[in-house]
C-alpha cells in the first residue's frame, strides 16, 4: 500500500501526494485539503431538471425556471450563510425578566428571522395555494422547498406546520379562521405566520388518542380554554398552533378529540396562559426551537366541530409527511453533491477519489437510493396536487392514501443511510464539527421520528389497504405503466417490478392473521416503496432515452436500483402466526 506522503531526496522535505493546496512555510511544502464546494443547486441537479422537463408543460417550465435558478443560487450563497449562522446561534429560553416576572421568551437569532422573511418572499407556502398552475402548483412548490431545505437549518419545519395548518383550515375553517389562513399563505413578510403542531404528550406520543389536554368552554360558541401539557412542540416561536384536546365530558379515544386553533400571544406580545417548561436539547435540528409547554387556560378556537379530531387533522399530517419526504430527498441530494465535489478534489493512493473504482461504486449506490426516493416522493406530490384541486380520480386518491405513509417512512430511512455513508466518504473530516458535515447525519436522524415513526406508519399502510382497498389501483397503475415501456435495456428492471408486484399482491391476499400482518408490516411497506420507486424510475428513464435527455444516469441508476430485487424480504415473510 502506498503511504500518503514521501520524502523527496531532491528537496529534503516531505511532499504530500494528495491533491489540494500547498503553501511554503519554514522549508516545508504544507498541504491543505480543499473542502467541498457547492455550485448553483438548480443548475447542478440533473435529476430535478430532467424530472421537471418530464412532468411539466413547456410553457409552465419556461415561466418557473428563472425563479428556480435564482433559488438554486441562493441555496449556495446567502441562504446557506443564514442557515449556518442560525445553527451557530441556537434559540434559548429566558423564563424570567430581571425583576423576577415570568416572561417565557424564546430568543432566536437574527438569521432565523431572516430565513422567515426569505421563505415568505420565495413563496415556499404561498405557491401551493395560489394554484397558478392548478394541480402542478404543488410540484412547483415542492421543487422550491427541495432547493431551500438543505441550506436553511430545518426552517422547513415551521413551513411544514404552516402548510399543514393552511390545508386543514382550507378544508375545515370558516370566516373566523380566514385571517389565519391568509397569513399562513401570504408572501408578505410583514404579515406572514407560521404554525406549530401541538399533538405529542407524555401519555401518548404517536398514540394521539391518549391525549390528556382538556378543553373547557369559555362562554358560548366555539371559544374554549385548554389545560394540559404538550411534551414536544415544534416551531414554538410561531404565531399560532393547531392542537388536539378533549372537550370536557367527551368520550375517550380518538373520536372524542377535537381540533383547536391557538393564537399564542396577545396584542402586547405576551403568551396567552402558556408556560414554557423548557427547550428540548436535541441531537440535531438545533436552530429549530422545540419546547415543552403547559397550557393553563389557554384561549383556543374550536375548528371543524366537536369530535372526530384525529380523522379531521389527517389533512394536516398528509402535508407534513410529504414535507418530511422532501426534506429527506433534498438532504440526500446535498450529501451527494458535497461528496462528489470532494471526490474530485481529494487524492489518495495516487488517484483522485472519483477515479477509484470502489469509491465511484459507493457514490453510484448512494445516487440510486437518492433517485428512487426522489421519484417516488414527487409522484406523491403530483397525486396530492390532484387531490387538492379536485382533479384526481378515485384510483389516484386511493394511491395517495397508500403512498403518503410509504414515502415518508422509506425516504426517511434512506436519508439516514445516505448521510452516514456520505460522512464516511470524507474520512476523518466527516466526523469533525468544524466542517459542518456531521449536521447532515444529525439532522437526517429526526426524519424517521417526526410525523410518525417507521413502525407506526407501516401499520398505517396496512390500514390503507384494509379500509380503502388502496392496493388494487396502485398495482393496476404500476402494471399499466410497465406495459407502456418498450426500451430493451430496461427489460430486466421491468421484470423485477412485475415480479415484486406479484409478490406483494400474493402476500396481502395470504396474510390474514393480524399478528403476522403486524410483524410483516415494515417489510410490506418497504417492498411497496421500492417497487413504486422503480416503476417511476423506469417510466422516467424510458422517456429520457427516447429524447436523449441530459440526465445520463437515469437508465444506469434504474438498473442498479432494481438489480438486487424489490420485494426480497417480503418473499420469505410469514403470513400466519406461529405459537
Amino acid at each position: 500500500m502506498r503511504i500518503p506522503f514521501a520524502l523527496s531526496p531532491d528537496l529534503n522535505e516531505f511532499s504530500l501526494l494528495n491533491f489540494g493546496s500547498k503553501r511554503y512555510h519554514r522549508g516545508m511544502n504544507e498541504f491543505f485539503q480543499d473542502g467541498p464546494r457547492l455550485g448553483d443547486q438548480f443548475d447542478d441537479d440533473a435529476v430535478l431538471r430532467s424530472y421537471l422537463r418530464w412532468r411539466l408543460p413547456h410553457a409552465m417550465l419556461a415561466e418557473i425556471e428563472p425563479g428556480l435558478h435564482r433559488l438554486g443560487q441562493r441555496a449556495a450563497t446567502d441562504l446557506l450563510a443564514l442557515g449556518d449562522a442560525a445553527e451557530a446561534d441556537p434559540p434559548h429560553h429566558v423564563p424570567y425578566d430581571a425583576w423576577g416576572r415570568r416572561v417565557d421568551q424564546i430568543i432566536v437569532s437574527n438569521a432565523w428571522k431572516a430565513l422567515d422573511r426569505a421563505a415568505a418572499e420565495e413563496g415556499l407556502v404561498a405557491t401551493a395555494y395560489e394554484r397558478a398552475h392548478g394541480a402542478l402548483s404543488r410540484v412547483h412548490q415542492m421543487a422550491r422547498l427541495y432547493l431551500f431545505h438543505p441550506s436553511t437549518a430545518t426552517y422547513s419545519c415551521p413551513l411544514a406546520m404552516a402548510d399543514g395548518a393552511a390545508r386543514f383550515l382550507e378544508l375545515h375553517g370558516d370566516e373566523r379562521t380566514r385571517d389565519a389562513f391568509e397569513r399562513l399563505t401570504t408572501r408578505d413578510p410583514s404579515r406572514v405566520w407560521t404554525s406549530g403542531q401541538w399533538m405529542t404528550e407524555r401519555t401518548g406520543g404517536s398514540d394521539v388518542s391518549r391525549t390528556s389536554t382538556i378543553a373547557r368552554r369559555d362562554g358560548a360558541g366555539s371559544a374554549f380554554r385548554l389545560h394540559g401539557t404538550k411534551w414536544f412542540t415544534s416551531a414554538t416561536t410561531s404565531q399560532m398552533a393547531i392542537a388536539l384536546a378533549r372537550i370536557e365530558g367527551a368520550p375517550e379515544g380518538g373520536r372524542g378529540l377535537s381540533v383547536f386553533l391557538i393564537e399564542l400571544r396577545d396584542a402586547q406580545g405576551e403568551l396567552r396562559n402558556i408556560r414554557v417548561n423548557r427547550l428540548k436539547n436535541k441531537l440535531g435540528t438545533r436552530a429549530l426551537p422545540t419546547a415543552e409547554l403547559t397550557l393553563d387556560g389557554t384561549p383556543a378556537l374550536l375548528v371543524g366541530g366537536e369530535g372526530d379530531g384525529v380523522r379531521k387533522i389527517a389533512s394536516l399530517f398528509n402535508v407534513t409527511r410529504v414535507y418530511n419526504a422532501i426534506a429527506a430527498v433534498s438532504g440526500m441530494r446535498r450529501a451527494l453533491a458535497l461528496a462528489r465535489d470532494y471526490a474530485a478534489r481529494r487524492t489518495a493512493f495516487g488517484k483522485r477519489l472519483i477515479e477509484q473504482p470502489l469509491h465511484a461504486e459507493t457514490l453510484a449506490d448512494l445516487d440510486a437510493r437518492f433517485r428512487a426516493s426522489f421519484f417516488v416522493t414527487f409522484h406523491v406530490v403530483e397525486l396530492m396536487g390532484g387531490e387538492e384541486c379536485g382533479t384526481a380520480s378515485e384510483a389516484e386518491l386511493a394511491m395517495l392514501r397508500l403512498l403518503t405513509p410509504v414515502v415518508k417512512l422509506y425516504t426517511a430511512k434512506q436519508a439516514v443511510t445516505v448521510a452516514s455513508e456520505a460522512l464516511e466518504a470524507f474520512g476523518g473530516a466527516g466526523y469533525i464539527e468544524d466542517t459542518g458535515l456531521p449536521r447532515l447525519l444529525r439532522d437526517a436522524q429526526v426524519l424517521p421520528i417526526w410525523e410518525g415513526t417507521t413502525n407506526v406508519l407501516s401499520l398505517d399502510v396496512w390500514r390503507a389497504i384494509e379500509r380503502t382497498n388502496a392496493l388494487a389501483p396502485w398495482l393496476g397503475d404500476v402494471r399499466a405503466t410497465m406495459s407502456c415501456v418498450k426500451l430493451p435495456r430496461l427489460t430486466s428492471a421491468i421484470n423485477q417490478v412485475l415480479h415484486s408486484s406479484e409478490v406483494i399482491e400474493r402476500y396481502v391476499a395470504r396474510a390474514q392473521d393480524d399478528a403476522a400482518r403486524e410483524r410483516g408490516a415494515r417489510k410490506l411497506a418497504f417492498a411497496i416503496a421500492r417497487t413504486a420507486a422503480a416503476a417511476r424510475m423506469i417510466d422516467h428513464a424510458a422517456w429520457g432515452a427516447a429524447r436523449d435527455d441530459a440526465d445520463r444516469g437515469a437508465v444506469d441508476g434504474t438498473l442498479r436500483w432494481t438489480a438486487r430485487g424489490l420485494a426480497r424480504e417480503l418473499e420469505s415473510a410469514p403470513v400466519a402466526s406461529h405459537h
